[in-house]
């Protein structure tokens, strides 16, 4: 997120919960992504008094019914390595047709401060499960998120081109529009 809103607004100084060490880590137990972004951001900005940005994002395949969905971090474990994490969802849709393998991530962008209400900025990357994990960027499952109009997985992109069409790079560039006065896509 930083690296995506430094480029957004190199005017704005962005610090992180590194910045604050004693600010605590809440427990993402919402039923919604924008739910679990505003306890994290609720929760920042009442340990820094300052405005605070926080994110829930997760993979939501269509032929498994949307999951992992909120629990993709948690899918099949938290400390479960992304790679076997990857690989059971490819075991479990090694019979699905290429038409069948629909997906999208999805991210909801919390801006919280004490005492007003949390606006949230939602949006989505849609894409396809690929049949085996290919690239080597990017994080989480970018290696099994195949993109047909780029015809590569989110993991065998750049940064830059990540950032420009990810579900986390959408949602930051309607915070970033909405803060500079422009007509964002947020709710709140």
């Amino acid at each position: 997120m930083a690296t995506i809103l430094s480029a957004l607004m190199p005017e704005v100084e962005i610090l992180t919960l590194a910045d604050y060490p004693n600010a605590p880590e809440p427990e993402e137990n919402g039923t919604t992504y924008a739910e679990n972004a505003s306890i994290k951001a609720e929760s920042a900005a009442g340990v820094t008094r300052e405005w605070a940005l926080a994110d829930d994002a997760g993979l939501e395949i269509d032929a498994l019914n949307g999951e992992p969905g909120l629990h993709s971090k948690r899918f099949e474990g938290e400390n479960t390595p992304f790679s076997i994490k990857m690989a059971r969802i490819l075991e479990r849709m090694k019979d699905v047709p290429e038409e069948k393998r629909t997906a999208r991530f999805r991210c909801c962008v919390a801006l919280a401060r004490a005492g007003d209400q949390t606006k949230i900025f939602e949006a989505t990357c849609e894409g396809r499960v690929a049949r085996e994990p290919r690239g080597e960027g990017g994080f989480g499952y970018d290696p099994i998120f195949f993109l047909p109009e780029r015809n590569r997985t989110m993991a065998e992109l750049t940064p830059k081109q990540k950032h420009e069409i990810s579900h986390r790079g959408k949602a930051l560039r309607a915070f970033a529009a909405w803060v500079k006065g422009e007509r964002g896509e947020g709710r709140g």
